[in-house]
């Protein structure tokens, strides 16, 4: 089998049957790939439209399991797939007709661990086809995983690549379960030991925005969760910087991104924490623990990846540590008066 698309679902009723007709439309006889649904204990009716498709599809699988995070489901998923490639889809995200062959072809052609490509943002309309695709005819630069982090502004999220199995396989890495940032963590762990990958310039995927998505769910509970599995994911990078050996061509560039990327996770936090409910007097003990991986003060943060006079103005209050309680105290008032 050449591909398996993992798709983890919680809720998505309203979504996932737009996301599974989109990869019905690819072109692939239904031998040759295989879409792996993994219900993580939805409360509406996902796992009945799930079992809807897959009683009328012999290469669609469907896993009912119980609720234990995307994380989880995703694993989950990779654990049953026999594709030789893999691929991780959000269940409200959908593909462009008629692009995964391409990006099969280029990664057979050049026996690439990893592929990425384009995303495009979508609200509520409908972009059902690729602006730019074709068929087998790109010529790809392919480097290292240490040289593309180093080259790139890369995404955190997991549904802009495809990767190879035996890749994957043979470098034991997972997905954490039971924290959000997973995926900011797999990828940054899959790019360092990657030893052929490329980026193709095609318009393949759909990012579908939603304001009940999880990353924007503003109940205290999951929103307080989320800033310390960003706490969580700094710590992590502090293991994968360690990792990137020192003699490389590109480790320069490569840690200069990582560093970054490692304290935008502080930076996001103490914005999310300016509206939280959680006690700032946390906070000392927190920014104690990121001094100790270097992921505090937010020296490295401001780069071509973040840049602009809002970042300025935040890095200069975060960075001192006097500031950072009044203010947050005046933005908790005014932002409770305005919610």
């Amino acid at each position: 089998m050449l591909l398996s698309i993992i798709i983890p679902c919680y809720n998505m009723e309203r979504y996932l049957p737009e996301c599974i007709d989109s990869l019905l439309q690819q072109n692939l006889n239904p031998t040759e790939y295989e879409i792996i649904i993994v219900n993580d204990e939805s409360k509406d009716a996902t796992l009945k439209v799930a079992q809807n498709y897959a009683a009328e599809h012999s290469n669609i699988i469907v896993i009912d399991k119980k609720n234990a995070g995307v994380g989880a489901a995703r694993n989950t998923g990779y654990d049953l797939s026999k594709g030789k490639y893999i691929y991780f889809l959000d269940p409200d995200d959908y593909l462009a007709k008629n692009t995964v062959t391409t990006i099969l072809d280029l990664m057979e052609r050049n026996n690439l661990d990893i592929l990425t490509f384009q995303s495009m943002p979508v609200v509520k309309r409908h972009v059902p086809l690729s602006k730019n695709i074709e068929y087998g005819v790109k010529n790809l630069e392919v480097q290292d995983g240490i040289s593309y982090i180093a080259d790139y502004k890369y995404s955190n999220e997991i549904w802009w690549f495809f990767i190879k199995r035996k890749f994957i396989e043979a470098s034991g890495i997972r997905f954490v379960e039971g924290k959000w940032m997973e995926d900011a963590i797999l990828t940054a762990e899959l790019f360092i030991v990657a030893n052929r990958m490329a980026h193709v310039d095609y318009d393949v995927h759909r990012y579908r925005i939603l304001p009940t998505s999880a990353m924007r769910n503003k109940s205290p509970e999951h929103y307080n969760k989320v800033i310390f599995d960003n706490a969580n994911a700094a710590h992590a990078y502090a293991e994968l910087i360690k990792s990137v050996p020192k003699n490389h061509a590109n480790a320069d560039g490569c840690l200069k991104r990582l560093k970054t990327r490692q304290q935008s996770f502080v930076f996001f936090l103490l914005v999310r924490l300016m509206k939280s409910d959680i006690s700032i007097d946390k906070i000392p003990t927190m920014l104690k623990e990121f001094e100790k991986i270097d992921a505090y003060p937010l020296n490295k943060f401001l780069s071509d990846d973040y840049n602009g006079i809002a970042y300025s103005i935040l890095v200069y209050i975060f960075n001192r540590p006097h500031l950072i309680n009044p203010s947050i105290k005046v933005f908790r008032t005014f932002y409770n008066l305005i919610k």
